[in-house]
């Protein structure tokens, strides 16, 4: 049975071969020259200014997007180290703060205005009386129509630097996978987890201001920690800093990494603020109620945007492989589902119905058994309360452990049989 499995799986991964752009992750570079120790924002009349607080002085680039309204600030790679505290968000013309890493050696700050706006000065401050050097931005209200023509001549300056600067690139495809006999625990298995969104995406805002992204990578190092002292378990981070990763791009790397699971870390923000509580998602194309049909178009969007779309790549005779190939994973990653929500039990509260069903894009990997774990809800009060303490965290990160190893004693005990 596991060689047919095995055969089959193999001729999936072949068969997978597109032409997206899916590349090994980049190595991590030296450390950034700059880093970011505060942000403020002031009103004054009808001006909103913006300040970054910096440890050196660095480049800067600023344009604006519509639809909706935005003012884009792009710097060098830098760090972030910013007070524990809420963002300066609702001030003025300022309606929400976003920042992370773009691109490698690109950091980008977003801000979403109220209407349309223009930057009416910028400029950096050089470090003095114990302060840091401080990038400085004053947005003032403008029209519609001089927002658009500002717009329109970011993007033609944006069209013309890429073309200047583009040069030809092999197509890189996923990583096709051999067949494998089954392994025993002297071979260690590979685990692939994945902390969600990053970089430019912040994914869910916590009630102070924490962000998703920040709590899931921390969580991913603590549960890579727990598997790692098991000594059995090879654990790779989809990403281990704060970067933006296309979701197609995190099944690419769990397939290239080898993964025998992949387990995809989350922590959700919902308007009704009394819901907490952890939850455990496997792959359906029909998600199982319209809270979780809901969630899982909401994530998806995020590879829209992006620009990926493989759908038309894949021949017929390939998707009724894919299909198959993807029953026997689904069996897998339920099994997998049942193991961890019985540890988080133990650990935590959980939603009803904790095991659910939804169209993730990173469960989709046909022949890898997958599993996204919310953890949480930062839009309630004492779900980001205990997400921001490590000893809670931790426990989780136990939890965790042991379903994975829970699924994998079980898998090995079938193939003996």
């Amino acid at each position: 049975m596991w060689q047919q499995r095995s055969i089959l799986r193999w001729a999936v991964a072949v068969a997978l071969v597109v032409s997206a752009a899916c590349g090994m992750p980049r190595p991590v570079g030296a450390a950034p020259a700059a880093v970011a120790t505060d942000v403020r924002a002031g009103v004054h009349g009808q001006s909103t200014r913006f300040v970054l607080e910096l440890t050196d002085r660095v480049p800067f680039s600023i344009f604006t997007l519509a639809d909706p309204y935005r003012v884009v600030i792009d710097l060098p790679e830098v760090g972030w180290r910013l007070p524990v505290r809420p963002l300066p968000q609702g001030k003025g013309l300022m309606q929400r703060l976003r920042y992370g890493l773009f691109k490698p050696g690109t950091s980008r700050v977003v801000i979403d205005a109220a209407g349309p706006v223009a930057v009416k000065e910028s400029f950096l401050v050089q470090a003095l009386d114990g302060r840091g050097v401080r990038l400085v931005v004053d947005l003032v209200p403008t029209t519609r129509a001089a927002f658009l023509r500002s717009a329109r001549g970011a993007e033609r300056r944006a069209a013309t630097t890429a073309t200047a600067m583009a040069t030809p690139r092999p197509a890189s495809f996923p990583y096709p996978r051999p067949p494998r006999k089954p392994q025993l625990f002297h071979a260690k298995r590979v685990i692939v987890i994945d902390p969600g969104h990053g970089g430019k995406d912040p994914g869910a805002i916590g009630r102070s201001g924490a962000y998703e992204k920040h709590v899931t990578l921390t969580a991913a190092r603590e549960i890579r920690d727990a598997l790692e002292r098991m000594g059995r378990y090879k654990v790779v981070l989809t990403r281990d800093r704060d970067v933006f990763i296309r979701l197609r791009d995190r099944i690419a790397r769990a397939r290239a990494a080898g993964a025998d699971l992949f387990l995809s870390v989350h922590a959700d923000a919902m308007p009704n603020k009394k819901v907490r509580g952890a939850s455990v998602y496997t792959l359906s194309e029909k998600a199982s109620d319209a809270e979780a049909a809901a969630l899982a178009e909401q994530e998806n969007k995020v590879d829209l945007i992006a620009g990926v779309d493989l759908s038309n790549e894949t021949p017929e005779v390939t998707n009724i492989l894919i299909d198959l190939a993807q029953r026997e994973t689904m069996n897998e990653s339920v099994k997998f589902a049942t193991s961890l929500v019985r540890e988080l039990k133990r650990e935590t509260r959980l939603l009803r119905n904790t095991h659910r069903f939804a169209g993730f894009a990173v469960l989709k990997a046909p022949d890898v058994p997958s599993v996204l774990v919310e953890l949480g809800f930062l839009s309630n009060r004492e779900d980001e309360r205990m997400l921001m303490r490590s000893g809670y965290r931790q426990r989780l990160a136990g939890a965790i452990a042991r379903a994975i190893n829970a699924y994998f004693i079980g898998v090995e005990e079938a193939h003996r049989n």
